[in-house]
Parts: C-alpha cells; sequence; structure tokens
C-alpha cells in the first residue's frame, strides 16, 4: 500500500495529540511529490529538512488552484471540484482521485458534530450550485439525501411554496429536519415565507456575491431568525480547494473536526504565522487533501474565540495583490 493510501487510512483516527505528527508526516511527502507546491517552497528558500513545527510550514496560497493543477503524486481524478465564478474570471479546480473518499470524509464530519445522518431530513435550497457542474457542496449534499433513507429528503430549486408546505409537514417529524441553503436563497426563502420553523435546523452555506447586498453574517442571521423564529442560524465552512469542512451551531462560531485546523497568519507578513494572535488571515491544515495541497493559505479573515471556537470576519481587502503577489 503506497503513502496515499495508508494515510487516508490513518485520517480518522487524527487526535490533538498526534495532529502535528501527521501534518509534518504529510508536509514532507507533498514538499517532494507536489510540484507545484515543491518549486513554491524552493522559491521561499524553504528546506523541508528543516520544518520541524506545523507554523513552520509554508502555506500555498489558495490562488494558485486557479492557474496549475495541484497534483501530489501521479493518479487519474475521478471528479475534479470546481468553484463558482462570475464571468472573466478564473476558477479553482480541486482534482480527487476518489470521490468515495471525500463523501466518507464529509459524513464522519457531519456526524462528528451532529449525530447519524438518518436521524434527520435533508431539504436542500442550493439553486446556484444546482445550476452548474462540479459542485462539491452538490455531491455532499446529494450523498446526505441518499443516506438520510427519507424521502422526504430531497432538493429545491427556486418552489419555495412547495419547500414551505414540505417544512409545514416535518413539523412534527420524528426526525429532525436540515435545511441547508446558499445565503440568498434563505433570505429569499424567509422573505417570502415567513413561518415559526419547529424541529427544523436552518444552515447557511456562504454565497450572495452578485445576487444580493452583500451583508456581515450577523446581520444575514439576525434576518433569518427572526423571519424563521428560531435561535440560532448553524453554518458550513468549506471550499472548493478542501476536502473538509467546520460547523458552527450559531453565533459564528467555528469548530473543525480532528483532521483539521485553522492557523492565523499576519495580513501584513504573509509567511509570518502566529498562534498567539487573536486575529489574522486565516491558514488552514486539512489533512484529508492528501491528493492536492493540505496546507492553504485563504482570502478570508479569522479570529480565535477560544482553543476550539474561531470566527471568520469577512474577507482581505485587494486579497490577490497583497497574499498571493507578495507570495508569489
Amino acid at each position: 500500500m503506497d503513502f496515499k493510501a495508508q494515510f487516508k487510512e490513518r485520517l480518522f483516527n487524527t487526535t490533538v495529540a498526534d495532529f502535528s505528527e501527521k501534518a509534518l508526516e504529510l508536509f514532507r511527502f507533498q514538499a517532494e511529490n507536489n510540484p507545484v507546491y515543491r518549486e513554491f517552497i524552493q522559491h521561499l528558500g524553504t528546506s523541508p529538512n528543516q520544518v520541524t513545527t506545523i507554523e513552520e510550514i509554508p502555506f500555498m496560497p489558495v490562488e494558485f488552484f486557479k492557474g496549475h493543477q495541484i497534483r501530489s503524486g501521479e493518479f487519474q481524478e475521478e471528479v475534479i471540484f470546481t468553484s463558482s465564478g462570475t464571468t472573466g474570471t478564473a476558477t479553482s479546480r480541486h482534482f480527487v482521485s476518489d470521490a468515495s473518499f471525500y463523501l466518507a470524509n464529509t459524513v464522519r464530519i457531519f456526524e462528528h458534530f451532529y449525530g447519524k445522518l438518518d436521524q434527520y431530513v435533508f431539504l436542500c435550497l442550493l439553486p446556484s450550485y444546482l445550476e452548474r457542474e462540479g459542485s462539491s457542496l452538490i455531491l455532499m449534499a446529494e450523498h446526505f439525501i441518499k443516506e438520510s433513507n427519507d424521502p422526504n429528503s430531497g432538493f429545491y430549486l427556486y418552489n419555495h411554496d412547495e419547500l414551505a408546505d414540505k417544512l409545514g409537514e416535518l413539523a412534527t417529524s420524528p426526525k429532525k429536519v436540515v435545511l441547508l441553503g446558499v445565503s440568498f436563497a434563505l433570505l429569499d426563502f424567509a422573505e417570502a415565507h415567513p413561518q415559526a420553523l419547529e424541529n427544523t435546523i436552518v444552515m447557511e452555506t456562504g454565497g450572495m456575491k452578485g445576487r444580493r447586498k452583500e451583508l456581515v453574517r450577523d446581520e444575514l442571521h439576525e434576518i433569518l431568525k427572526k423571519a424563521l423564529q428560531i435561535p440560532a442560524i448553524h453554518s458550513e465552512y468549506g471550499m472548493t480547494e478542501l476536502l473538509s469542512q467546520a460547523y458552527s451551531k450559531g453565533n459564528g462560531l467555528f469548530q473543525t473536526p480532528p483532521w483539521m485546523k485553522i492557523m492565523l497568519r499576519d495580513v501584513y507578513d504573509p509567511l509570518r504565522v502566529d498562534n498567539s494572535q487573536r486575529a489574522g488571515a486565516i491558514n488552514i491544515i486539512d489533512l484529508a487533501n492528501v491528493d492536492s495541497c493540505a496546507f492553504i493559505a485563504t482570502q478570508d479573515l479569522g479570529r480565535y474565540v477560544n482553543e476550539s471556537e474561531f470566527e471568520v470576519l469577512g474577507r482581505i481587502d485587494h486579497s490577490d495583490i497583497r497574499g498571493c503577489n507578495l507570495l508569489i
């Protein structure tokens, strides 16, 4: 069995105690076997053998997924996840060798925070994702719908009346209901069908750009909570370039699974990672990214809340210039 297969087998047993060891192990493999990441490290003048802590690992700008094939080792991809983008802009491409591994990972993460999938009904309001190909979120939602093994689970495009009726029917369901939606669609639905949702977890996945006025997360959640008469809005934090997700059960406070870690870098010094700082640009270690790159410098700003929770504060202004070009 090769390194990647062995690493994937051990992934779900990751603990706080052995996270750093596994991260350094994967770093050394990818520093040697990922041509784009290897060249990036060489340009920084970093010697992989001298990296002894996860704080010293170079984080590759997420923008590299737009112009390069990010691969660790040789493989034939089974699926290519693509990001959404406005006309004329480049989109990210994430080459995945095994879709079943991605799906197994998403199930493990959801069940880590929420319990078994078959305890839920999944109603998915994801129009912008359904209308294009290559969405990792749609693949995950399809799998959750299937694994819930409930005839009430399904997708909704713009048929908000039908969705409102279904939510009413499920108010007394023995199963909990998850209404998983992109932000602008949840707002459209809540404005058209304000109601008291019982037995329902409303979970937003982000996504307002180009559809409605941009809102900060707190403002979005307050509108949804008032219209749907629920105490909290849950959130999912993921991206095309990752295979893992973080979840928030309310107040925008996110937690990661054991094999995913958030680290903060200095906005004005993108090579400096300092866990003592309370806010900064978000770097992510996603150990599930065995086939691509597990060490990603994102364009998001974040803040540590405590040892296990973080907030996403927004996007970095002029992030392409400040982050990607400085690192290049």
